[in-house]
């Protein structure tokens, strides 16, 4: 999808053994995620003892693939019930999910529901499936409670900046962003619940579901293997992952928060995961300094502008479709009001690195977060 970010934690599937979590508010001090080359992740066996003879040993059954831009990872570990076999199929069905999501959502194919409605755009309404429909309501519901800084109309400005495979270290001229952001709104959406349609009111507004889709398609993708009968294990796509379960040993999964400014693969602090989703947004993934300012793609669609109270922002959410979506929102609202909208709902939390390298903690993370080190400060 557009605009999907790489992958910005290390997911550590053991190797560590839980530490005691801090009963203090952690202090500020500079933290999150940054892209991690899914080839460099770190994913080690969560067995510490071998068996005895006659007693079942847990395989890890561990299977990767591509989807939606991204680098996608699934594992889990056999039971006596559940074979590395099944657990193959089980995750071969579940990239066929993520693709199944896709074809519907992406904009980079003429023909998906997206690409119909940002065709239609001030000119007649399109009916889409259920799933876009809920896809595109649940984003639009964000923007409300997040005073616009999360909005898929960010579309609009598609061409300008550019981050992608198209990187270009040149940003676009004032007059180029002022004369698209007018229609760069969530209220030129015009959703119609009975008839299942969407409409954009205006023909320049465009829509993108990057910044949504993935955290749906992880969510669709644990279901599948849920329904296979797999009950422990952790699906990722780029900087979005879903753990469910407990490690065989009965501790949790082990979250490594990427240190915004530090080398590819490191993080600065540690959060156990089980049955909760984790998501980054980063101002390092796609990027360039010029002089000593950086451009990122997290844009704030208010300005039409990288957005720059934050370097990182990790959300711990009940889903994945939330965490993706209010990390990209709390990035641009910045540490206060940002923690105020984390703090409003229900099972989030977030883990902020400021625009100054401070860090802040939810107070839902407070008990669990490590901190192994302080972030690298850096521009």
């Amino acid at each position: 999808m557009n605009g999907l970010r790489a992958v910005p934690f290390l997911l550590l599937l053991a190797a560590c053994r839980d530490q005691p979590a801090p009963q203090e508010a952690v202090p500020p001090m500079p933290t999150v995620p940054a892209p991690v080359d899914p080839t460099k992740q770190v994913l080690a066996s969560a067995i510490d003892t071998l068996p005895e003879a006659g007693v079942f040993a847990p395989e890890r059954i561990t299977v990767t693939g591509g989807a939606m831009g991204t680098h996608l990872t699934f594992a889990a570990f056999t039971t006596p019930t559940v074979n590395g076999d099944k657990i193959r199929k089980a995750f071969s069905d579940a990239i066929d999910e993520i693709k199944r999501i896709e074809v519907l959502m992406t904009t980079w194919t003429k023909d998906s529901e997206v690409s119909r409605i940002n065709s239609a755009a001030g000119a007649s309404a399109v009916v889409v499936s259920d799933e876009t429909f809920h896809v595109i309501a649940e984003s639009v519901h964000t923007s409300q409670i997040s005073e616009g800084t999360f909005d898929i109309t960010f579309h609009t400005l598609h061409g300008l900046w550019k981050f992608d495979e198209d990187l270009d270290p040149h940003p676009p001229t004032d007059a180029a962003v002022k004369a698209r952001l007018p229609f760069v709104t969530y209220k030129n959406i015009k959703l119609d619940e009975k008839a299942k349609s969407v409409m954009l009111t205006k023909k320049e507004t465009q829509i993108g579901l990057g910044g949504i889709a993935k955290g749906y398609g992880v969510d669709m993708a644990v279901k599948v293997i849920e329904k296979a009968g797999v009950t422990a294990f952790f699906v990722q796509a780029g900087g979005d992952l879903f753990a469910r379960g407990k490690k065989p040993d009965g501790t949790e999964w082990q979250a490594g928060v990427r240190d915004p400014r530090g080398p590819d693969g490191s993080y600065f602090a540690m959060i156990p995961l089980t049955d909760h989703a984790f998501s980054t947004a980063g101002d390092y993934e796609r990027a360039y300094v010029i002089g000593n300012k950086r451009y990122h793609h997290i844009i704030d669609p208010r300005t039409g502008q990288p957005a720059t109270a934050c370097r990182s922002v990790t959300v711990w959410a009940p889903t994945a479709l939330i965490a993706d979506e209010i990390d990209d929102a709390v990035f641009i609202l910045g540490p206060e009001k940002g923690l105020k909208l984390v703090e409003s709902l229900d099972g989030v939390g977030a883990v902020i690195v400021d625009a100054k390298n401070n860090v802040h903690v939810s107070k839902r993370l407070r008990p669990a977060i490590h901190v192994v080190a302080a972030p690298t400060d850096g521009i």
